[in-house]
């Protein structure tokens, strides 16, 4: 039921038990904090169970991007119960930022869930000070929706992605 997603240079799997420990330290540090942390290994537990138990709940969830055989961070579709809707979104761990991989495993996940979903629109919210995030979600055809509701009401950019603005995007790449 989860699938597994290769592009050029990433695979992107469903998360194993032992990914835990390398998630939970980038949501504990500094790293985290356009995402609300740093926070603690307890929340982010529930942040990815909640991430897994997607695929089983709405068809969608978060995968693990690897490359080169190690493990790089994470993307994917998440809808938590105070998301007025879905939203992709992605991280990445120490040592694997500017190298173009969040904008190849996000189009790798918008790509497959307008494919394999009946989805026709998802949001990515971003801070206003995380530029890199900005810019990712421009590469792979987001647009900025001002009228997009947020979780809680805050205040970031919203993004909204439609399967015709992601096979537009100006980000290309190659999926196998």
């Amino acid at each position: 039921m989860i699938p597994t997603l290769t592009t050029q240079r990433l695979v992107l799997r469903p998360y194993d038990r032992a990914d835990f420990e390398t998630y939970a330290a980038m949501l504990a540090s500094p790293r985290a904090k356009y995402m609300g942390g740093p926070i603690s290994a307890e929340i982010a537990w529930g942040w990815f169970a909640n991430d897994i138990a997607g695929w089983a709940l709405y068809g969608i969830g978060c995968l693990a991007i690897v490359k080169d055989g190690e493990l790089a961070g994470f993307a994917g579709l998440v809808h938590p119960a105070h998301f007025p809707e879905i939203e992709c979104g992605w991280g990445l761990y120490d040592g694997f930022t500017g190298q173009g991989i969040a904008t190849e495993a996000a189009h790798a996940i918008l790509s497959h869930a307008f494919a394999a979903t009946d989805l026709t629109s998802v949001v990515s919210h971003v801070d206003h000070q995380n530029h890199a995030s900005q810019k990712i979600a421009e590469r792979i055809g987001g647009s900025v929706d001002p009228d997009a509701a947020t979780p809680f009401g805050d205040s970031n950019i919203t993004y909204r992605h439609t399967a015709a603005s992601v096979a537009a995007a100006p980000w290309k790449g190659t999926f196998q």
